[in-house]
């Protein structure tokens, strides 16, 4: 197994060998598992067929499955931005998919997850994928000085991530602001705009994509025999192998943990599978029969092994909140040739729901949910079909943490930790729901509304997604699933009441 070196003067260390239990043990360690494009239905306690996942199923008989909980959006950077804001993404320009080379989408003077756990008094860190963006401004990053600002004005004492997404320039780590390393003598520049003077890119030079083929797009740079969105130059020694980035992520998760084994410490720990493009290590091909896409499920698997490995093995375990999920619905298809849609065979990366990723169809938002804290979760391998949304874990786990919010911040957090620990079947009055093309439809737990809205009904640019795009309202009964039967004529009520609380949303 090959490992990424790592800087570990850098990683914040409280406490020492010689330190006893910690003084104030009541407080869990928190662990977030945020993988990327995992559906609802990729796991193999949420039905899936052709991959075993022994270490998430484990998890979930330590804890609870959910099956009714929410990403706020169906794509990566508006997701993740409410996740750690706690605020729709819809109330802030520059949410959509992120650039590599984007501007910090949250600002420093925004209070965070991270800060929450900060002001408990945790140590903070933040490994694998972030798509947040870093740096002031947009483009003016300079990747071969310290980029600033970065992840420790929101927070985070230690981070060491993906810039943006693993088909997305620059396809180099990034350790507390410099990137991980770093080869001078292969100066690295990044542009989304144009490409640099005699660098290869997918479209002119297909004969380089020795290791993955672009379907669609992702063909500008060619990093690793793989073509990426953006044009970069340089990086040498620093750029990654696709096929380490689970160990290397992995790796520096088990470090963190045990660097801070003797203080209570959150790990938002955001890895890459199942994201394009997908090319798992070796010894990961094979363990499925969907190819790529199903070997870096069990690569992801892996990934979950090993966390829960370290902390039994430092006696971590039984005070440890583990909360799994995944940032949006899953995507077959998403611009490289791996096969993935031709090897589904019998299994539904969605479970029982319509639409994927992008889409306003709960497939694009629905997500599996387990969480696990032995100590304090006794009632182990329960499901709960609550109806949750991702945006009230920054409210929640304030309220674990014992930390009062800013007025201000996490305007739209509700606590709902009761719900989360098992406690409470309470279902959140209604979630509301962002899809790529921005028509917010929301959810009850018996309704589904989508407003009317123009446009394709199916993806135009690559995957077959359908959009949810309909120029009349749509509302169905969550009773059924698949969104098959659109009933908003027969309940006009429930049409005109699920719109004003969108408006009341919008008006904010």
């Amino acid at each position: 197994m090959k490992y990424f070196p790592l800087f570990l003067s850098l990683l914040p260390v409280v406490g020492t060998a010689q330190t006893a239990k910690r003084a104030d043990a009541a407080r869990p360690n928190v662990i977030l598992l945020l993988a990327d494009d995992l559906g609802y239905g990729d796991l193999q306690c949420y039905g899936a067929c052709g991959v075993e996942t022994p270490a998430v199923d484990a998890l979930a008989r330590s804890g609870i499955r959910f099956t009714n909980v929410h990403a706020m959006a169906s794509t990566s950077t508006p997701s993740r931005y409410a996740l750690l804001t706690g605020e729709y993404a819809f109330r802030k320009q520059g949410t959509d998919v992120a650039a590599g080379n984007a501007g910090m989408i949250i600002r420093p003077e925004q209070y965070t997850l991270a800060d929450v756990f900060h002001d408990a008094g945790y140590v903070t860190g933040a490994i694998g994928k972030w798509h947040l963006g870093l740096g002031d401004k947009t483009g003016e990053q300079d990747w071969n000085a310290q980029i600033r600002p970065s992840l420790e004005s929101l927070g985070f004492d230690y981070h060491y991530i993906m810039a943006a997404t693993a088909d997305r320039v620059p396809c180099v780590f990034i350790e507390n602001g410099y990137v991980a390393n770093y080869d001078a003598d292969s100066p690295i520049e990044v542009n989304y705009r144009r490409n640099f003077e005699g660098e290869p890119t997918g479209k002119e030079n297909p004969e380089l994509l020795y290791n993955l083929k672009s379907s669609h797009g992702h063909d500008m740079s060619i990093v690793n025999g793989i073509g990426r969105i953006g044009f970069m130059k340089g990086g040498g020694k620093a750029l990654w192998r696709d096929e380490d980035i689970a160990d290397s992520i992995t790796h520096h998760a088990l470090q963190f943990i045990e660097q801070n084994q003797n203080s209570p410490f959150f790990l938002y720990l955001a890895t890459n599978d199942v994201h394009v493009p997908r090319f798992p290590h070796q010894r990961f091909r094979g363990k499925s029969t969907m190819g790529l896409r199903g070997d870096a499920i069990a690569q992801f698997d892996w990934t979950v092994s090993q966390v829960v490995a370290q902390l039994e093995r430092l006696g971590l375990r039984e005070n440890t909140l583990i909360i799994l999920t995944s940032d949006n619905g899953p995507v077959v298809d998403d611009g490289y040739a791996d096969r993935a849609e031709e090897l589904l065979g019998n299994h539904r990366p969605a479970g029982p729901f319509r639409g994927m990723k992008y889409s306003s169809f709960e497939g694009g938002t629905m997500i599996p949910f387990i969480v696990s804290w032995p100590e304090r979760m006794r009632k182990t391998g329960g499901t709960s079909d609550v109806l949750l949304s991702q945006i009230d874990l920054m409210a929640s786990l304030a309220s674990l943490a014992k930390v009062r919010i800013p007025d201000e911040a996490a305007p739209d957090s509700r606590d709902r930790l009761a719900q989360i620990t098992g406690k409470s079947r309470k279902d959140a009055k209604y979630i509301l729901e962002y899809p790529s093309n921005h028509n917010i439809s929301i959810r009850t737990r018996r309704w589904k509304y989508i407003p009317p809205c123009n446009g394709s009904p199916m993806i135009t640019w690559g995957p077959k997604i359908e959009t949810g795009n309909l120029n009349q309202p749509q509302l169905y009964d969550m009773n059924s699933p698949w969104e098959a039967q659109n009933v908003a004529d027969k309940y006009p009520k429930v049409v005109r009441q699920m719109q004003e609380w969108i408006d009341l949303e919008r008006g904010k």
